[in-house]
């Protein structure tokens, strides 16, 4: 007996009951991106190596190179195209190449695979959707737009049922300006390290402040303070001031973070904190700065992040086109709730109807009732097999979760399977209960969620 091959570790795949639900996300997604005005754009999957490095992360490692199976002399010497590994890259290439020809400020959204080389293990793949969005404006960028993306992710992660995600936000801005009001030499290094704070903890970061940047006990004691604030509304500006340093960035970032508080002030309580130990360690961050969290999984990786940047576009292209954006890990927040229970999955199959196809049936006109219904809008399958006994044909609609099925005749009926009602249907006008499949994340059992 032949071995059957297995899936590569990393690369998911999903029943197809659990694919309708994952097809609904992002269709969810897509409504919600466009009812904001943002525009999709599709770039190309593969970028060169020297344009997905261009950011300067260190990503070498986890970057799928392209090559043929037998390539020429000249592509031995390594791979000069790659897998892109986000959706950042790609965007930014794209704004320069395409600038003459875009409107700003330019609002994109980007739901696509990436693929990244890494140890799989959970919330972790080598292969995943992320939906991205982004705004991209010459010169400046409205602040407006850094609270829109609260807000917008918000409302896209509630329409999924997910009621449970916090997003974390700061300011990067409230870091830089307070550690230069200490007289931190290194500023951007302390960001860096106050940024483990979740993995390694108070202890470790106060270790790596003293040891990586000769700081004293106490002072490495005042970095922690303002990382241990944590509000859901703009009460952390006066926290944050209680503490004694000023700093004029400080006070720039301090209001920043303020109108996106107050911005989302209407999004349920407990949805949106102001939490000052998020930095987002990349170093092109410049402002706000997003980290989405599931508070029921508090050890779970972050399923969103994302923040203002200055200058990314510039490095394919010499102007100003500052940008804020954030990227939503729909395969990381997918397969927990897959792996937790918390999907309600039902149907295998789009299939609204079911026509069975008795030994008596003509198919052309099955096929011809059937298309009738199709362009109504109803999906409609028309059994195979004349021979096969309707009982055999009604258990097949049941096991790929067919609500109902039609009896076509000079008098057509229509049989609701989980009721048992069965009546006589006009294919012009019938409406089945419910077009379309619709799903929401089945609630925890514990739903109590840890306070600050």
């Amino acid at each position: 007996m032949a071995k059957i091959p297995k899936v590569v570790s990393g690369f998911p795949e999903w029943l197809p009951e659990a694919r309708r639900i994952e097809q609904q996300w992002l269709d969810t997604a897509r409504q919600i991106f466009e009812s904001y005005g943002y525009a999709s754009i599709n770039p190309s999957s593969v970028e060169e190596v020297s344009v997905i490095t261009a950011k300067g992360e260190d990503v070498d490692k986890e970057i799928y190179g392209l090559k043929r199976l037998k390539a020429d002399d000249d592509d031995k010497k390594g791979s000069r195209l790659a897998l892109h590994f986000d959706l950042t890259v790609p965007m930014t290439r794209y704004v320069a190449q395409n600038y003459n020809n875009l409107t700003f400020p330019f609002k994109r959204y980007q739901i696509q695979r990436a693929w990244r080389g890494e140890r799989p293990q959970e919330g972790r793949y080598r292969e995943f959707t992320q939906a991205d969005i982004d705004v991209i404006d010459n010169e400046s960028i409205s602040l407006h737009f850094d609270a829109e993306m609260v807000r917008l992710v918000h409302k896209i992660l509630s329409a999924i049922g997910l009621d449970e995600v916090r997003t974390h936000v700061n300011n990067r801005k409230i870091l830089q300006g307070y550690y230069e009001g200490l007289e931190i030499t290194d500023p951007m290094k302390a960001i860096s390290i106050v940024d483990k704070l979740d993995k390694i903890g108070d202890e470790g970061v106060s270790k790596l402040l003293q040891s990586d940047l000769g700081l004293s006990p106490e002072l490495a004691q005042r970095c922690l303070d303002l990382a241990k604030i944590k509000t859901f509304d703009s009460s952390f500006v006066e926290q944050v001031r209680a503490l004694g340093v000023t700093n004029p960035l400080l006070e720039q970032g301090l209001e920043e973070l303020k109108y996106v508080m107050d911005s989302a002030s209407d999004v349920p309580t407990g949805a949106v904190c102001a939490d000052l130990s998020i930095a987002r360690g990349l170093d092109y961050y410049t402002g706000t700065v997003y980290e989405g969290k599931l508070a029921e999984y508090p050890g779970f990786p972050t399923v969103f992040a994302g923040g203002r940047y200055e200058d990314l576009v510039g490095m394919f292209l010499k102007k100003k086109l500052p940008g804020v954006g954030i990227s939503i890990g729909f395969t990381r927040i997918f397969g927990k709730m897959l792996k937790e229970g918390r999907l309600a999955l039902a149907e295998k199959s789009p299939t609204n109807v079911l026509v069975i196809y008795d030994a008596d049936a003509d198919m052309a006109k099955l096929s011809a009732k059937a298309e009738v219904l199709r362009d109504r809008g109803i999906n409609v399958e028309v059994f195979h097999d004349s021979a096969v006994k309707t009982a055999k044909q009604i258990r097949y609609a049941d096991r790929k979760g067919i609500p109902y099925i039609m009896f076509a005749g000079e008098t057509d009926e229509v049989k609701n399977i989980q009721t048992g009602e069965q009546v006589a249907m006009d294919i012009n006008s019938w409406e089945p209960a419910e077009v379309g499949y619709q799903t929401r994340i089945v609630p925890s059992s514990k739903r109590s969620v840890n306070p600050l």
